[in-house]
């Protein structure tokens, strides 16, 4: 694979020329990004998945959703519809995609919506729930919707400064879009960073006056959750165990198992992956089998003993008072009269 993308080298320079010259069009005005008068705040990152932005769209959600009437907008990716389509009972991943379905799930005191079109996607939402914040996920490239804040999501394992573009790498958008987040968050941080370690990040991101740079990691709950109920995690220290996963990096996840002193077989598919019946038949004879939350929305009654571990995100000391306030400060703006 590594081979592969080094070969792909010429064909990395093409589509960041592209890259380049579609954000040249917007800035200058050529192509155009439309503000609503709802506050919109944007998640998002340079690259293609694996730096945690549904933990962070849940960590906004039990953040707002107290005090706020809030909406969450996204394309769907991989679903089986087209068009505008909101979350509701009767509704399947495949309706909605599995990062939709997984937080309609979660939270279904909120609207949940889907449209690949995303200005289409808030007039409606304007329109007909009149939220108070509009959540626009995995949105940071699709520049026809100006938002009031964007957060740029980066992996500590993997900061954008260091990356391609794909396919070499795995930029989807340029370097240089960073400037358009007020907010970027290094995301899995492994354990708390010190100040020097701080400091050489900053020094990589070289953020801009305006820019607040926070530092988050993922916390792992201590039992496993099913739909038969729940499972401490040290009852699987004599089971034969498989590990499932279809996310874009599952590494801080396999580290946490292993950590545990928990011995399993991984079977590692690509993100936002539908399992096919002979997939299933590879691991569906352990005696427990674990996901993460959004594989569960895919393989749940489809396999007995499944479960999967919630992970929430956790800013690091202070950063989570920081990224609180610039939310709350921008939500203060109110609506365009």
């Amino acid at each position: 694979m590594q081979l592969l993308r080094k070969i792909a080298f010429p064909i990395s320079l093409i589509y960041a020329g592209v890259v380049h010259l579609r954000n040249l069009l917007f800035d200058w005005g050529i192509f155009a990004s439309t503000k609503f008068s709802t506050p919109i705040l944007c998640i998002g990152n340079l690259s293609v998945g694996g730096t945690g932005k549904t933990p962070m769209a849940a960590f906004l959600v039990e953040l707002l959703s107290k005090d706020h009437k809030i909406a969450v907008l996204s394309r769907g990716y991989k679903r089986k519809t087209k068009g505008f389509l909101m979350a509701k009972a009767g509704v399947t991943v495949q309706d909605i995609g599995d990062e939709p379905y997984q937080l309609y799930k979660k939270y279904p005191q909120i609207t949940v919506a889907v449209d690949a079109k995303r200005r289409r996607g808030i007039s409606i939402l304007e329109k007909t729930i009149q939220p108070d914040v509009i959540l626009l996920d995995d949105a940071f490239q699709h520049r026809k919707v100006k938002p009031q804040l964007s957060i740029l999501l980066t992996a500590h394992d993997s900061l954008y400064p260091d990356d391609w573009y794909l396919p070499t790498g795995n930029l989807r958008d340029a370097k240089n879009q960073a400037r358009r987040a007020a907010v970027i968050v290094v995301t899995k941080c492994p354990v708390k960073p010190s100040e020097m370690e701080q400091n050489e990040i900053l020094q990589k991101l070289n953020p801009r006056q305006y820019q607040k740079v926070l530092f988050a990691t993922l916390n792992y709950g201590g039992e496993l959750v099913g739909s038969e109920g729940c499972l401490p995690l040290a009852v699987l220290e004599k089971k034969q165990v498989a590990l499932v996963t279809g996310i874009a990096n599952p590494e801080p996840l396999v580290k946490f198992l292993s950590d545990q002193g928990i011995v399993f077989k991984h079977f590692k598919y690509p993100d936002h992956h539908f399992f096919t019946a002979k997939e299933i038949g590879q691991f569906i004879d352990y005696e427990v089998v674990i996901t993460t939350s959004k594989d569960f929305t895919r393989l749940e009654g489809k396999v007995k003993r499944l479960y999967y571990i919630e992970v929430e995100h956790a800013f690091v000391g202070k950063d989570g008072a920081a990224f609180e306030k610039a939310i709350k400060d921008t939500l203060t703006l109110g609506r365009r009269p």
